[in-house]
């Protein structure tokens, strides 16, 4: 391993920031305590900072000493929480009901920052590097938003790159992959109109359940037969909505769910299909369907050489046996939108299997699985120094001296 000397003794003081964000959670574009600290920690630093892109983004600046080059990267870390109630009872646990940093987004801007202290130390560099404190990551478009707001004219940079912790690969070990790595993310929702009518008399109506019902499973006909096998895609139905009581015909039905792609090909054909079977089975039964398709964040697809570059430096961190190939997941993420406009990599770095816990809170409750999403996560502060030790050697060696 290849790890920085001074990251280690001052990782207990950037766990303690990112308790302190643990507890304190905010959600999206709400995150006003979390960038005043942000902030107050890069100028503390001597590192000059921007507000505001986004709403309540942070964007750092620190400016190599090894030469002039007009190189920069971009550095990002997501700051935001999830509208979800917290079940962990430790001390750092959410203080505010119904929000909890349940993805890490808090050890995220925690890694960010204990690099941002080392290289503003440390400035052994020839370039730029932008700090990106993005909001807003979880449904808001926090990315988009940084974007419309000069991101990119402002801190104009050849690069950027993402890293998100990742439930299940040992702590610390490090995975990155070429092509699509997270999936579009986009919902859909179709309402079906018939006609009410008497339970014990349904000739008298036009039943929309057996119309929905047929809908549903026509879906999976586009996944299986519409599109080529070779391209992943996923429909899934979550929520069907009706009637009223058990004696009534509903005269309506709500379907509604999730589309999720790799590509913009597919996505544009699932569209397109599934518009044509709720129209087409409606009017076969004698009903009428509003279908509605809304995308959200669009695919998370590394550049090829980014994330070569990305994989060489992760070997150098930890080792070639703890450098693995990240499988894509038809998960989201909103650094797609920074790779639409930029050449980079998304990247994750193991936080285990959740044992990191035990300490804090075996004694209050059973621990549950410290997967995303999920009321008893949390990040794994051992592997801070380690995160930031990659956003370090990726800066000396990105922007090293020619």
């Amino acid at each position: 391993m290849s790890l920085i000397d001074t990251l280690t003794p001052g990782a207990p003081a950037i766990a303690a920031i990112r308790r302190d964000i643990h507890a304190h959670p905010e959600l999206c574009f709400e995150e006003v305590r979390t960038s005043d600290l942000v902030a107050a920690k890069l100028a503390e630093w001597g590192i000059a900072h921007h507000r505001g892109l986004g709403t309540t983004g942070v964007v750092g600046v620190i400016r190599g000493t090894a030469g002039r080059s007009e190189r920069a990267i971009g550095l990002r870390a997501d700051m935001d929480a999830l509208p979800m109630t917290e079940h962990n009872t430790f001390a750092h646990a959410s203080r505010t009901p119904g929000k909890m940093h349940a993805c890490g987004h808090d050890g995220h801007t925690a890694m960010l920052l204990a690099a941002a202290q080392h290289l503003a130390a440390h400035p052994d560099f020839d370039g730029t590097v932008y700090l990106i404190f993005q909001p807003a990551e979880e449904g808001g478009g926090g990315a988009r938003e940084m974007i419309k707001d000069g991101l990119f004219q402002r801190f104009p940079m050849d690069a950027v790159f993402g890293m998100h912790n990742w439930p299940g690969l040992p702590a610390g070990d490090l995975a990155v992959c070429r092509g699509p790595a997270m999936a579009s993310s986009n919902e859909f929702k179709i309402t079906v109109t018939g006609k009410g009518a008497h339970a014990a008399l349904p000739h008298n109506g036009i039943d929309p359940v057996p119309v929905a019902c047929q809908m549903v499973q026509a879906f999976q006909t586009i996944v299986t037969r519409n599109k080529k096998p070779t391209d992943a895609a996923v429909i899934s139905v979550t929520m069907i909505h009706t009637g009223e009581a058990t004696n009534v015909v509903p005269d309506h039905c709500v379907i509604q769910g999730t589309v999720r792609t790799f590509t913009m090909p597919v996505l544009d054909l699932i569209e397109r299909r599934m518009g044509e079977i709720a129209q087409h089975t409606a009017a076969a039964f004698g009903a009428t369907a509003h279908f509605e398709f809304h995308r959200n964040y669009p695919p998370t697809v590394n550049h090829d050489a980014e994330a070569d570059f990305v994989r060489t430096v992760m070997q150098e961190v930890v080792g070639a046996s703890r450098t693995h190939t990240f499988d894509p997941t038809m998960g989201a993420e909103d650094f797609s939108y920074f790779l639409l406009e930029k050449p980079g990599a998304y990247f994750v770095i193991g936080n285990g299997d959740g044992g990191h816990r035990a300490g804090d809170a075996a004694i209050d409750h059973d621990l549950g699985p410290c997967t995303l999403h999920n009321p008893h996560y949390d990040f794994n502060d051992g592997v801070i120094p380690t995160g930031a030790a990659l956003w370090v050697r990726l800066v000396q060696r990105g922007l090293a001296p020619r």
